[in-house]
């Protein structure tokens, strides 16, 4: 489904992306795992288009097309959607409506059905605002049932380095099984390699490149080995060899 070859990133003269290759299959969870600034959500960003974010080399190919050049709304009108390292915050929009506008104005029963596949009470949730009433992993939770609403051809989630409590956490991991299940490819960025257990397939990334791809428990534990006491980032791979 998305090929991502060769890609580079120069920002204010830094190579923040360098040659990364990586692959999403119809139907797959991609996890895509890495300490803090070795490139995760810049990579999410270069998919997503978002930030003004174009490759300075390579190629983002989403079914068969080069999607590099489209803007945001082109890529979501083909089926792209991000969910943000730090959920949405509107104050006045109720989380009915933040789910009705997700879900071309879903119906009630609908919208129900996706906040208890994140494990929320519709009753409890429907008529709150989406803001700082919230804690972080409900309004990650929320945000998550409003990508279930979209259903997506492919979610990019990008998720938090803090702020999810021990409730949210396995609830928000039954409803990224959810959204696959739903037909949806997933690639689920994150630093914390526990949360690999619902994933097909590991992408570990180092300085701006994948350095291994594997089956989750072992490639898992080679970034918990390796990774956890690497001082190394944001720092071209083929300019250290210590990797």
């Amino acid at each position: 489904m998305l090929t991502v070859e060769n890609l580079q990133l120069r920002l204010n003269g830094k190579l923040v992306i360098d040659d990364l290759t990586l692959q999403v299959n119809d139907g797959e969870i991609l996890g895509v795992l890495g300490e803090n600034g070795t490139g995760k959500t810049t990579v999410a960003y270069l998919i997503m288009g978002v930030n003004n974010y174009k490759p300075t080399g390579g190629r983002v190919i989403f079914e068969g097309e080069d999607i590099a050049d489209l803007s945001v709304s082109q890529r979501a009108k083909k089926g792209i959607s991000l969910a943000w390292q730090e959920p949405a915050r509107i104050e006045g929009l109720r989380v009915r409506d933040y789910l009705k506008l997700s879900g071309s104005n879903f119906g009630i029963e609908q919208i129900e059905r996706c906040l208890l596949m994140v494990g929320m009470e519709p009753s409890q949730y429907l008529d709150r605002d989406v803001d700082n009433t919230l804690s972080g992993g409900e309004r990650k939770r929320i945000e998550l049932a409003s990508i279930l609403a979209m259903r997506p051809k492919l979610a990019i989630l990008d998720e938090p380095d803090s702020g999810i409590d021990i409730v949210s956490l396995p609830l928000i991991l039954n409803g990224i099984v959810e959204l696959n299940k739903q037909g949806s490819s997933v690639v689920l960025i994150t630093h914390n390699e526990k949360v690999m257990e619902i994933v097909h397939r590991v992408s570990v990334m180092c300085a701006g490149k994948v350095v291994r791809t594997g089956v989750p428990a072992e490639t898992s534990q080679w970034f918990k080995d390796n990774c956890r006491t690497c001082l190394h980032i944001n720092v071209p791979a083929d300019k250290d060899k210590s990797i």
